[in-house]
């Protein structure tokens, strides 16, 4: 199993960022998708989930209204569309993949399979 992603970089507030997440390894049509970040310092935060059908997706208070979470599993690929990124978004940001179930799983702990990780870097 392999998650690879890309796309991260320094941008300046505002700015728009896409992440992408190639997958392989997995059957997707059973798995939901998921992004996590890690500021320096602080714990692994949620920030977006797919369920597997693309129709349910959940955010993190945090990037509601600013971020939209895709999926394309034809490409076998999770994509992260940051906009108007803001200094506090800095972060390395993680895909993730699971068994698809009902609600949100909001937990690192919930989620088996993970990417290397993408810096993302927003200066004010």
């Amino acid at each position: 199993v392999q998650l690879q992603a890309s796309g991260g970089g320094l941008v300046q507030a505002g700015d728009s960022l896409r992440l992408s997440c190639v997958i392989s390894g997995l059957s997707l049509s059973t798995k939901a998708l998921g992004w996590f970040r890690q500021a320096p310092g602080k714990e692994r935060e949620f920030v977006a989930q797919i369920r597997r059908s693309g129709g349910n997706r959940y955010y993190a208070d945090s990037v509601k209204e600013r971020f939209i979470i895709s999926r394309d599993n034809a490409k076998s690929t999770v994509y992260l569309q940051m906009n108007s990124l803001k200094p506090e978004d800095t972060a390395v940001y993680y895909c993730t993949a699971k068994l698809d179930q009902w609600g949100r799983q909001s937990q690192p702990s919930e989620w088996p399979y993970w990417g290397q990780g993408t810096q993302v870097t927003v200066s004010s």
